[in-house]
């Protein structure tokens, strides 16, 4: 069954969201109160909606109710995503997540009912400066507060050596997910088969195995 999100805000945030949930098959309502970007999203999502988030009645009119999903994706705006992040909670919808640019601003959404949190911009610069200090990290992207799935070139000693040989779990409590060979697709690992220079293991870790790749 196909999800139901509501996306409120086209900035660069919101219209992301907006194009990546349609094309993974989310019934997609994307709504701003500019209407050129309404419009340039209009084939983009299931509806596209001109409407000003700061006024209650024209929030109202959104039907929020009917989301299984709301993110408020105006990070800049705190009186509008108060707002939209109660409307949405007293209509019942599900899940309410909240963009937020400051401690402060993610308190006050927390209070008002915001089921969850996102700072992109601190999230982004928390993944960098998680590569920027190995030389082994593509992409790491955090789970929870002490868990990481990354992208990885293998270290020099495993090259030529097999996952049951290597012991990653034991030695580094790193879990091998997956591995992509010389740029192709991920596939499911097998434990016999040999790493080569080449390439990338789709691993979770923990934040001592991530300090000990560093």
């Amino acid at each position: 069954m196909e999800k139901s999100v509501a996306v409120l805000g086209l900035g660069k945030y919101g219209r992301s969201l907006v194009k990546n949930l349609y094309e993974l098959g989310a019934d997609v309502l994307a709504v701003d109160c500019d209407e050129d970007l309404v419009e340039e999203h209009a084939h983009c999502s299931t509806a596209a909606i001109c409407a000003n988030l700061n006024n209650e009645d024209e929030v109202m009119s959104l039907k929020l109710k009917d989301m299984d999903v709301v993110i408020t994706a105006m990070g800049s705006n705190l009186t509008a995503s108060i707002l939209c992040v109660s409307v949405a909670k007293e209509q019942g919808v599900p899940t309410v997540i909240a963009k937020t640019t400051s401690d402060r601003m993610s308190t006050i959404l927390k209070k008002v009912g915001a089921d969850s949190i996102v700072d992109p911009e601190e999230e982004g610069g928390a993944r960098f400066a998680r590569v920027l200090m190995t030389t082994y990290l593509h992409n790491c992207f955090k789970l929870d507060k002490n868990m990481f799935m990354a992208e990885m070139n293998p270290k020099d000693e495993w090259i030529g050596k097999n996952l049951k040989e290597l012991n990653l779990r034991k030695k580094y409590n790193i879990n091998v997910v997956a591995t992509r060979e010389d740029k192709g697709l991920l596939h499911f690992v097998d434990p016999n088969q040999e790493i080569n220079k080449e390439d990338h293991l789709l691993v979770v870790m923990d934040n001592d195995a991530m300090k000990v790749l560093m």
